[in-house]
């Protein structure tokens, strides 16, 4: 039997959601409320059964958008561990989860479109620009002064439009925070650029800007995972649209593209990259803190490498992380590859929907801030979402490629006082 469960989240937004229901008293015992936290950080709570896949989560948050182009989306977790998680489609919600209900998940762009020009609809668009505002505010999308000046100019032009100096005082741009770290010297510059160079852009003008620029950038689609080489030298690693890649510091010191990425596997907290480089077969080993992060990243590297790696979703086989097919961990990335979205989104005929544009950029306090820059200060570490956002960011680097970055040295010897005022 279906029933209809009206989902009720903070602020305006509201939902209607299908899920199983049977009429036995025994079942209705079983229903669990979930709540979904969107990328505009407002909030959608239904309830769900024990037998609930993560698909219909998914295809109902979807609906609710009336998103087309959904296959560059996911639903994220953290355990009670603190390990973060991709919401698997084809397993049942309650068995993935380890905690009890309530449950409390992200909706995020799990997969980034390599080239922008080819998303189809403005709202894909959008919900991708929220992802990279996100990105940025958390030091996850590294860049020059200049970038990010541009970024940051971009953000404001999409959000308050052109430049009146009417209605906008001098030192406006402080009221966003764009940046972990916002100097007054980037300040200046993203007002000079907001004033004389983006003029009469609309907000989707300038979003879409801001995505042209965001994604020729190193850092653009990299979920920064902490873990260390075999000399002991913390490292992060990522996986993009082009292939696998490390960075020490703000320097990438490598890249394999997903052509020449032979296998990926993991033992224990060690998890291994088996590729070709300068016509040589080579292995990169890194250790993580736990082995639930290993094999996180190893599922995060196995789901990367089919969705950019294959022409066809047809090809993607089943995968182990051992050499011994039936030993160790097997996973199998069950969606579609990129070039199937991209060519379903090239068929798209529809009206387009109507795109509401909510400003989160000022609503972000200076104390969920802090306390975030302090959780994010043991990179090793399993990381600790604070009870407002689950979403568990890490800033990529600790370098001073540009000025915003130097904040992170001075944090570090700041931790203790600014720990105590929170």
């Amino acid at each position: 039997m279906f029933a209809f469960c009206h989902c009720v989240p903070r602020g305006r937004r509201t939902m209607k959601m299908i899920h199983f229901r049977s009429s036995s008293i025994k079942s209705l015992s079983q229903e669990m409320k979930c709540t979904i936290r969107l990328l505009d950080d407002s909030e959608i709570s239904c309830h769900i059964q024990k037998e609930t896949k993560g698909q219909f989560l998914i295809d109902h948050i979807c609906n609710y958008y009336s998103l087309l182009e959904k296959d560059y989306f996911g639903i994220r977790y953290v355990d009670p561990e603190k390990q973060r998680h991709w919401l698997e489609p084809n397993k049942s919600i309650s068995k993935q989860m380890k905690s009890h209900p309530p449950y409390t998940m992200c909706f995020r762009v799990k997969f980034y479109p390599h080239e922008p020009l080819k998303i189809k609809e403005e709202l894909t668009r959008y919900l991708l620009y929220l992802q990279i505002k996100r990105d940025i505010f958390h030091g996850r999308l590294l860049c020059s002064f200049s970038d990010a000046a541009y970024l940051g100019a971009c953000i404001v032009q999409a959000e308050l439009g052109d430049y009146d100096p009417d209605e906008h005082p001098e030192n406006y741009i402080s009221d966003f925070e764009i940046f972990p770290k916002q100097s007054q010297k980037l300040e200046r510059k993203i007002m000079e650029i907001h004033k004389n160079d983006l003029r009469g852009q609309s907000p989707p003008v300038a979003e879409f800007n801001l995505l042209l620029k965001a994604h020729t950038l190193e850092t653009y689609g990299v979920d920064p995972h902490p873990c260390k080489d075999s000399t002991g030298t913390t490292t992060f690693l990522g996986f993009t649209a082009t292939g696998f890649v490390v960075f020490q510091g703000n320097k990438r010191i490598h890249l394999i593209k997903w052509l020449d990425v032979c296998k990926l596997k993991f033992e224990g907290k060690t998890f291994y990259v088996i590729g070709t480089q300068k016509e040589k077969k080579a292995m990169l080993a890194f250790h993580t803190s736990t082995p639930a992060a290993c094999k996180h990243l190893w599922k995060c590297g196995v789901e990367n490498q089919a969705f950019y790696k294959y022409a066809k979703s047809s090809q993607i086989k089943t995968v182990s992380s051992s050499k011994i097919f039936f030993k160790g961990s097997r996973f199998r990335y069950s969606g579609k590859v990129a070039k199937e979205v991209v060519e379903e989104s090239s068929k798209i005929q529809r009206e387009p929907p109507e795109v509401h544009r909510v400003n989160i950029t000022q609503s972000r306090s200076s104390h969920s801030l802090n306390k975030q820059l302090i959780i994010n200060m043991e990179p090793l570490q399993p990381l600790l979402p604070s009870p407002i956002e689950q979403e568990e960011e890490l800033p990529l680097v600790k370098g001073d490629l540009s000025p915003f970055w130097t904040f992170l040295w001075i944090l570090k010897l700041r931790q203790i006082i600014i720990f105590s005022r929170i």
